[in-house]
């Protein structure tokens, strides 16, 4: 849940990777460590989220942001889903992702890719 009072261009974005267990949802408001992954090649916490864009589409008038590819290199874990959080403002949820099933990382397929930046595909859309 995308909280007010947050800069996406220019505050410390992070990105937590968790289990099938973990309970994420509209809900969370913060990181949390709560069924966090543990594994070679991750850290609590995550890995910074950076290249944040924001875009507007006048025809549908919705704002949208992009954001770069996260990777763990040296990786070998498995997450379910991820939380996109605010580490300048106090851990702050903005987005949580569902990969709708367990996701492998290893050293040759570490990444978490980002959707197409458009205003119908983006990550986080507002109309």
């Amino acid at each position: 849940m995308l909280q007010a009072g947050q800069n996406l261009v220019t505050d410390t974005l992070k990105m937590a990777l968790y289990t099938a267990l973990a309970d994420l949802g509209p809900a969370t408001t913060v990181y949390t460590t709560n069924n966090e992954i543990v594994g070679t090649g991750y850290t609590a916490g995550g890995e910074l989220v950076t290249g944040a864009t924001i875009s507007t589409d006048t025809q549908t008038e919705t704002v949208y942001v992009d954001f770069n590819d996260v990777s763990w290199p040296g990786a070998n874990f498995t997450a379910r889903g991820a939380l996109i959080y605010n580490v300048t403002q106090g851990n702050k949820s903005i987005a949580v992702l569902d990969f709708g099933s367990d996701k492998t990382f290893t050293a040759a397929n570490n990444t978490v890719t980002m959707p197409v930046n458009t205003a119908t595909t983006a990550l986080i859309r507002f109309p």
